[in-house]
């Protein structure tokens, strides 16, 4: 078994209206330097968000939601930030912002395995969870 490796991680927000600073987690990013490892992974609840605001552009948000997963990869069409080191995209990913998509603050942990720690940020951070009344 691998030993543990340490990661970070930012949940990724959608805020239709900065001005209120409401907001629904709608992805993850995870980087494991040791592993080689930088993805994130998007969800996004339109019902969720228009409810936050009925007349925001989920056209606009998907595609930037996208571009997330595409410079996480090093997707060739994301543009030059897409073109640097693992590390560097992950800070660029994870920079604060007062835009309609933003990060929220670093958080840590370890794992045995990057992707499965995507997979459970992404269950207990993004995805709505139900629960009886």
């Amino acid at each position: 078994m691998p030993a543990r490796a340490p990661f970070d991680y930012a949940i990724v927000r959608v805020v239709p209206r900065v001005d209120r600073q409401e907001f629904i987690n709608a992805g993850a990013i995870v980087h494991c330097r040791v592993r080689g490892f930088l993805a994130a992974r998007v969800e996004l609840d339109e019902a969720r968000l228009r409810a936050l605001d009925p007349g925001c552009d989920l056209d606009l948000v998907r595609r930037h939601l996208d571009a997330v997963v595409r410079v996480a990869v090093g997707d060739q069409g994301a543009g030059p930030v897409a073109a640097l080191p693992q590390p560097d995209r992950f800070h660029w990913l994870v920079a604060p912002r007062s835009t309609i998509i933003q990060p929220s603050p670093v958080h840590v942990g370890l794992t045995d395995d990057p992707a499965a720690a995507l997979d459970d940020i992404m269950t207990s951070m993004v995805r709505a969870s139900v629960s009886a009344v």
